[in-house]
This record gives C-alpha cells, structure tokens and sequence, in this order.
C-alpha cells in the first residue's frame, strides 16, 4: 500500500518535467462539455493530494479512500494534512464556513462514515503498522482501536453495522477481512482490497492487482464464493463505489493523454453500469482526479482533483452525473 505524504520533493520533480503544460487554472476542458464543476474547499482546508507515481509507460496511486459523504448528505468528510499529522475534517456542504475537525491523530490513511451516520472507522499509521480506529463522528477524540499487529486499512462498515469490512496487507498481497462488532471475531475472504459493500446482498466490490501490476475491480460473492472481473482494461482501476440506487460504480481509472511523441498517463473518474458494462471516462483534465464518492441522491459525483487552482493544490470538487 503506498503511504500519503511521501516522495514530495520526487513528485515535484516529476511534474517539472513530465506535466510543465498542465495549466491547472483551467477548471473544465472540452471533452468534459455538459458537465458542471464545483469547487467545495479552499485553500484553508488542506485537502490531502494522494500520492501518485509515474514512468514513462503508466501511472500508480494511492487507491485509499480519503473523502466521505455523511449519511445525511449536509456535510462531507476529508483528509486534511495540517501541522505534519493527517486527520479527518467536516465541511458543511450547505452553508459556508470553516472545517470542524474529527480526530486527533499523527497519521491518518483514510476513513468512512457509518451507515447512520453516528460513527466513523479510519485506519491510522503508526511505525511499521497501520491499524483500524473507530471514533464518533459528531464528538470528542475518544477511539478505540479494533486491530493491531497488522497492516489493515480502508475499513467500511456493513449495512447493519454489524461488520466493518477492511483490506490488510500481507505477504503475497492484500485481502478483504471483517470484524465483527458485536463478538469481536476477525473474518478473512478473499484478495482484494478498498471493499465496497452491495447493499442487500453477501456480495462486495473490491479492487484487484493483476500479475502484470495492474488493478481491476472485481465483484465477490462471499456467500457463495464466486469472484467476477466487472472491469479491466490497457491501464488500471481502482476505488469503487456503488451509486446509491445501485445501477452504477464510479471509481478512479488510468488514462492516456497524447503528448509530445508519446503518451502522458494520467488519473481520471470513470462510471460503469453495474455488472460492469458501458465504461465511460467522465474527466479528461490533464491534472488529477481521484477519489470519486456519490452524493446522497446519486445525481453528482465528489472527488479530489488539482484544477482550478494556480499551484495545483488538491481540493474535493463536484460534477453532475450525466449519462
């Protein structure tokens, strides 16, 4: 799992020389046309930019989920890297106004909210460890640590709450387990990694890494142990989550942009039906754009992405959802 926050100066130096014409000012361009962009942050809120890395022939990064929707829709959830430490922060999504932060912690990796909206699961860093914490979402620093010893992270509670699913990394990969909350039992499933529950079923969406290094989403059947490969491609996929009507996956996918001679490889939000059918590619910008959540009535798309800002800084933006 690649860490947030690292290889700055390595970024830096890659962006001098491989992307010196993205012009991040621009917030739209013309293959995004009938799609309207909203800036939700600012500058003040320190929005985490995931780690992404490049070669000449492809793009990585880091697949965490690092924004999240409240149940209710009237605020969302983020990253915020603010006094060396990374902690979850709210903004109100209908009124303006500062950030309300919702941990006290060095390192957080990433988080979501509970189904009722009382609590939220987060994975933090902490030496050569990271560990699943849940805290209540509206206060207090309180936290209880629900595993340890281990590399576990993006942990998402089932529709009942009675589970939090999570991936842990381990030696020949990375794998979907669960807790348990009411007896504590650690449950392990399959490979794969960023789950994403269906509601109504004993099924999950999942990330996972091919033998040729790159991801696919796939979608398992825990109940009856089937495992199905919804989408793949020439680059790699990553992050998915289930619109809330349950007909459509947006994630994060690589793209390819001309450029000189050659290609520059790039991060963009893609939708899917979903049983994997009628790819599109929604952003084109040639920044980044990751980290795609739904709103609450499925009409709009929020994600972290560097347009719209001179020093191309991240912030969480939002489209329509127009197909």
């Amino acid at each position: 799992m690649n860490k947030i926050f690292t290889l700055v100066l390595g970024m830096f130096l890659f962006y001098v020389s491989y992307a010196q014409n993205v012009d991040y000012t621009v917030i739209s361009v013309n293959e995004e046309s009938g799609r309207e962009f909203t800036k939700i942050t600012s500058e003040g809120d320190y929005v985490c930019m995931p780690e992404v890395r490049r070669t000449y022939d492809r793009v990585s990064w880091f697949t965490n989920r690092i924004i999240s929707l409240s149940p209710d829709g009237k605020g969302i959830a983020f990253l915020s890297y603010r006094n060396n430490t990374s902690n979850i922060f709210v903004k109100s999504l209908d009124r303006q106004g500062s950030s309300i932060q919702r941990t006290n912690r060095q390192m957080v990796l990433d988080f979501s909210y509970s189904p009722d909206g009382s609590t939220l699961c987060f994975s933090e860093q902490k030496g050569d460890f990271s560990q699943i914490f849940v805290t209540n979402a509206t206060s207090g620093y309180v936290c209880r640590q629900i595993t340890n010893g281990a590399n576990d992270f993006s942990p998402v509670y089932s529709n009942d709450m009675s589970n939090i699913f999570f991936a842990r990394q381990e030696v020949n990969g990375y794998s979907i387990w669960s807790y348990d909350t009411k007896n504590n039992f650690l449950s392990n499933y399959s490979a794969g990694m960023n789950p994403c529950l269906i509601p109504g079923t004993k099924s999950l969406l999942c990330t996972r890494v091919g033998g040729d290094g790159k991801s696919e989403i796939w979608r398992i059947d825990f109940e009856k142990g089937v495992d199905e490969c919804i989408v793949s491609g020439n680059g790699s996929f990553s992050t998915p989550s289930l619109s809330p009507d349950g007909e459509w996956i947006v994630f994060t996918g690589e793209s390819a942009i001309p450029y000189k001679r050659d290609y520059y490889h790039n991060t963009d939000i893609y939708a899917c039906r979903a049983d994997g059918t009628q790819l599109t590619q929604l952003t084109f910008h040639a920044c980044e754009d990751l980290c795609p959540i739904w709103s609450e009535d499925g009409k709009y798309i929020y994600f972290i992405s560097q347009r719209g800002d001179t020093n191309g800084a991240a912030n969480i933006w939002k489209m329509n959802f127009i197909y």
